[in-house]
């Protein structure tokens, strides 16, 4: 049996089994959810188990209750494909007051209308991603996230090369690929996406979607990483690069289910206050969940990274923001960007629940390093700092292998330094 490595969520989900009746565990397929959820359990049902389904339908039909006979806590993996379970759960959490009793896993949103309760109080909810290069040991975790954030000084140094970080971006965080050798580990995500287009899309609440359609919206999405991007600047991209023609209804439903199922999220705009009276744009960036699903949809292998940087600057970026949204979510942070009317920029804005801040910007080379941090040290003076207060850092995350903060207080991070 292969080795478990442990994810960052473990700590999450012990600590809410001590407090909660049950805890959901939600995101893509292939993140390692089931793996994670066993650790923590006593019994479990799979409901996507097919040699099972007649015997689920009956008890869905006659008893739902039953299906929460076994040891606790107890898993039911993929839940959404029977609905009934949750409010079974919030049922007897609430007649038996217990905790820690039950965990669901789920790499969909179940349809509208399929629960009767929200489970407020009774069942929380964890979001897992893929592993963040810490968690697949990429990253040899030198550089606290915590640390940055108390302003300590660092420093370390990365082994990671330029082409390793094409390895990776094209690889991705799917616990799958971490025991392939070779090329192989590509594959992997370019399986996925034929699950996504060929299963999930059309599983989700049993609407067929065109699958040559879906790939036209992904790689319109891949074409604009890292980007504010408007519905209908995806719906011009994929009418004059793919030959294709989707209405407006059918591309917001397209790229609803892509959010159902956890394939993409939105990262908003900022709403730090600023001095300046110039507009901020508003438009959040559609984010893959992991940067692999970009590269397979536009098959691209890690050699094809290196020849084009400017593209593989975007991709690292998708690839540090995934690793940010890991890092910042054990501390019930947040994760933001912000843009002006006037294209001035800063790729994330992480805020902590108890409201410090610091601003982020990633450049994948070392030679944009003085550059971003100047860019940083502007947006500190745009800020109104009696209103937001002062940041408690500011970094420069890069794909360099010196970390280290600098006479100007500005930290310069490599992603194969950080961790949690």
């Amino acid at each position: 049996m292969k080795e478990y490595l442990p994810r960052i969520v473990d700590k999450e989900l012990e600590e809410l089994l001590d407090i909660m009746g049950a805890v959901l565990i939600e995101g893509c397929k292939w993140c390692g959810k089931s793996t994670t959820g066993r650790q923590h359990a006593k019994s479990m049902l799979e409901f996507q188990n097919p040699d099972r389904k007649d015997e689920f339908d009956n008890i869905k039909n006659t008893k739902p209750s039953l299906f929460l006979d076994g040891d606790k806590p107890r898993l039911f993996d993929e839940w959404q494909m029977y609905p009934v379970i949750w409010d079974c759960i919030r049922t007897n959490i609430d007649h038996t007051g217990l905790r820690g009793q039950y965990i669901l896993t789920g790499s969909a949103k179940p349809k509208e209308g399929e629960t009767m309760h929200t489970g407020t109080g009774r069942i929380s909810r964890i979001t897992m991603r893929p592993m963040s290069l810490y968690e697949s040991k990429d990253s040899n975790g030198k550089i606290s996230m915590k640390d940055i954030i108390k302003g300590k000084d660092v420093s370390a140094t990365s082994d990671l090369s330029l082409e390793d970080l094409a390895s990776v971006v094209v690889r991705g965080g799917w616990p799958a690929t971490l025991d392939i050798e070779g090329r192989n580990k590509y594959k992997v995500a370019s399986e996925y996406v034929k699950s996504l287009l060929h299963e999930e899309v059309n599983l989700i609440d049993g609407v067929e979607r065109n699958p040559s359609k879906m790939l036209a919206v992904l790689r319109s999405l891949a074409r604009n990483i890292s980007t504010p991007v408007s519905n209908s600047t995806i719906n011009g991209d994929i009418k004059n690069n793919f030959e294709d023609n989707i209405s407006r209804p059918t591309l917001t439903d397209y790229i609803n289910t892509l959010e159902k199922l956890f394939v993409i999220e939105n990262i908003n705009a900022t709403n730090l206050n600023f001095r300046s009276k110039s507009s901020i744009r508003t438009k959040a960036k559609k984010e893959f969940v992991d940067p692999s699903i970009a590269t397979a949809v536009l098959e691209l292998s890690p050699e094809d990274l290196v020849k084009d940087l400017n593209l593989f600057g975007f991709l690292f970026e998708c690839l540090c923001i995934r690793d940010l949204k890991i890092y910042t979510q054990e501390i019930n942070g947040e994760l933001s960007f912000y843009r002006d009317e006037n294209n001035f920029e800063v790729d994330a804005i992480l805020r902590t629940q108890s409201g410090k801040w610091g601003a982020i910007e990633i450049k994948l080379g070392a030679g944009y390093i003085e550059e971003a941090a100047q860019n940083l040290l502007k947006f500190k003076n745009k800020v109104d700092i009696s209103k937001c207060g002062e940041p408690t850092f500011l970094m420069v995350l890069t794909g360099a292998n010196y970390s280290y903060k600098r006479n100007d207080g500005v930290y310069v991070i490599s992603i194969g330094t950080l961790r949690n």
